[in-house]
């Protein structure tokens, strides 16, 4: 690799710097749902980077969107442009990604930054603020206690180390690569699972499950008889989802005994879920021993069981393919009387709105054990659940090789990166030289 320079980012970057602005944007400021509304009146809202959604090197779904008619008004300190890096600057501090779509608007506790052409790729910059000679940089220069971020002069004065201009572009071509392939591997994942949750709206939701001639039950003239929730097919009954499902509970290891952790068994928690969680759950942050199981109130759950987190923020699912054990906060589910595991899956996810509506607790959200008997739902017979589970099976394998396989590119991403950032590898015609 060529010699490396150091330049102050003040030298070489561009600065968007939303912090600190006044004005009423929490007004201005719309939920998902509150966004068909307004498209029907007026143009498409724009999606509202916040802090909350630069995570792991990529933005991740919007949750909240600002109006067309104001985005304009906020947006008075600048515009982000395709390529941007966007920095979270508190809480926390340095999750960096670039920008693929311009069409967004920046919030509070976000800032923009644009390499200096010639001087600086963007994707160099982005790719050196998530090594960690840069995460260490911005450490450096952190202030705060109970929440820490960094200052707008204190940022501009962090040093940055850049090989010559086609040294940085041939870095952010390997390193892209690998991310490339993940997220296109995370889409796919996104269309399987589509695949099978529209399955599952036409068997158990609308009824057009394969008759005994293999046509849809429903639309074939399939006799449907009254229920209190509507038309089921008849032989169908309502059930309660308790009466459908068994509930594990879960428990954390005491922390202070280091023989319960940093063993070889997986151990679930909210912090395995993220925004854009994938259907399953294919390894964890932390892991138990042995000792530390069995010294707990948790349970080992077999693979094909939904987990659910059930306090603070409830109502999300994870369907994991390898056998693991949780927190506390959580319950393991799993379908009484052989009901197939992924007919488990989607049942639970289609009663999460309800049995979210219908949580307890004065200090925060809680999903009981008992609230599973507040949600009704109309069931055929565990043959047809084992039916679906057979076709969707193999949705569910391709997602979990997907998975598998981003794993792996992860792991080579996160060798190289402080290796070619700090100059222990060499690039030569976009390959990696040792």
């Amino acid at each position: 690799m060529s010699e490396c320079k150091e330049y102050k980012l003040k030298e070489v970057v561009s600065f968007i710097d939303y912090r600190g602005k006044r004005g009423c944007l929490k007004k201005q400021i719309l939920s998902k749902k509150n966004c068909l509304a307004i498209f029907s009146i007026t143009r498409q809202p724009l999606p509202l980077i916040t802090a909350k959604i630069v995570k792991n090197g990529v933005i991740q779904e919007p949750t909240e969107f600002i109006s067309f008619e104001d985005y304009k008004s906020w947006m008075n300190r600048g515009f982000p442009e395709v390529g941007d890096v966007v920095m979270t600057t508190e809480a926390p501090l340095g999750e960096v990604a670039q920008i693929k779509d311009a069409s967004f608007a920046l919030a509070q506790r976000i800032i923009t930054m644009r390499g200096r052409d010639g001087l600086l790729h963007s994707g160099y910059l982005k790719y050196f603020l998530q090594s960690n000679i840069g995460q260490a940089r911005l450490k450096e220069r952190e202030t705060g206690t109970t929440v820490t971020g960094i200052k707008s002069s204190e940022l501009k004065e962090v040093l940055i180390s850049t090989p010559e201009y086609n040294t940085q572009t041939a870095i952010v071509e390997i390193l892209s690569s690998l991310d490339d392939k993940i997220e296109l591997n995370n889409q796919i994942n996104k269309d399987l699972e589509a695949l099978a949750q529209a399955l599952f709206k036409q068997w158990f939701i609308d009824f057009e499950f394969p008759n005994e001639d293999g046509l849809p039950y429903k639309s074939s003239g399939g006799e449907m008889v009254d229920s209190v929730l509507g038309e089921i097919p008849k032989g169908w009954s309502v059930n309660q989802l308790s009466d459908l499902i068994q509930i594990t509970g879960g428990g954390t290891p005491k922390r202070s005994n280091d023989e319960f952790w940093n063993g070889n068994i997986p151990w679930f928690s909210i912090r395995d879920i993220s925004n854009n969680s994938q259907a399953i759950i294919i390894d964890t942050v932390e892991k138990i021993t042995e000792l530390g199981l069995k010294s707990s109130s948790t349970k080992l759950l077999p693979k094909g069981t939904t987990i659910i987190t059930a306090r603070g923020t409830v109502g999300k699912l994870a369907f994991i393919s390898i056998p693991m054990a949780m927190n506390q906060s959580c319950y393991g589910i799993n379908g009484k009387d052989g009901i197939g595991n992924y007919y488990n899956y989607y049942n639970i996810k289609q009663a999460v709105k309800l049995l979210q509506q219908n949580t307890h607790g004065a200090v925060f959200d809680t999903i009981t054990t008992t609230t599973f008997n507040t949600v009704s739902v109309p069931f055929g017979n565990v043959d047809l659940t084992i039916n679906f589970d057979n076709i969707v099976h193999e949705l569910f394998e391709s997602i979990e090789n997907n998975l598998k396989e981003n794993k792996n590119l992860s792991n080579l991403r996160d060798i190289l990166l402080p290796k070619l950032i700090s100059g222990e590898l060499n690039v030569t015609n976009n390959s990696v030289e040792i």
